[in-house]
């Protein structure tokens, strides 16, 4: 039996967010890369917002590594109609972040949209929980 549409959207919607912190957690900017849009910004908990060339480049540099990740949980509002769709997700970071080593309570609210087959991040807001 098929899973209800609803389900799978948002089963891809959260597939696609798992795919983020892995790649993140692995510095593996090519999949970062195809996971957001050329557009995408990065808002940190200062509330400094970040293009993407320039959070790729430091998480590529080593100013920015996850050295481990747990997920606490994750919610997801979307509008398959539409092709769009916000998640906010608590985690559990081990991370060095500007030479800062701890662990780091985040939520993240990540907006996407559906691109062909794909829901990719258009941006994403970092805060502490």
């Amino acid at each position: 039996m098929n899973a209800p549409p609803e389900l799978k959207t948002r089963q891809e919607i959260i597939d696609a967010y798992r795919a983020h912190l892995r790649a993140t957690m692995d510095a593996d900017t090519d999949a970062l890369d195809a996971l957001l849009d050329d557009g995408f910004t990065l808002t940190h908990l200062t509330g400094d917002e970040q293009p993407k060339a320039a959070w790729l480049e430091q998480v590529r540099v080593g100013e920015f590594r996850w050295h481990g990740v747990e997920e606490k949980t994750v919610m997801v509002d979307a509008d398959a109609d539409a092709g769009t769709a916000r998640l906010v997700g608590r985690i559990v970071t081990d991370a060095t972040l500007y030479g800062t080593h701890a662990d780091w309570r985040l939520q993240l609210t990540m907006d996407y949209a559906r691109v062909g087959g794909d829901w990719i991040a258009l941006r994403s807001a970092a805060r502490a929980w």
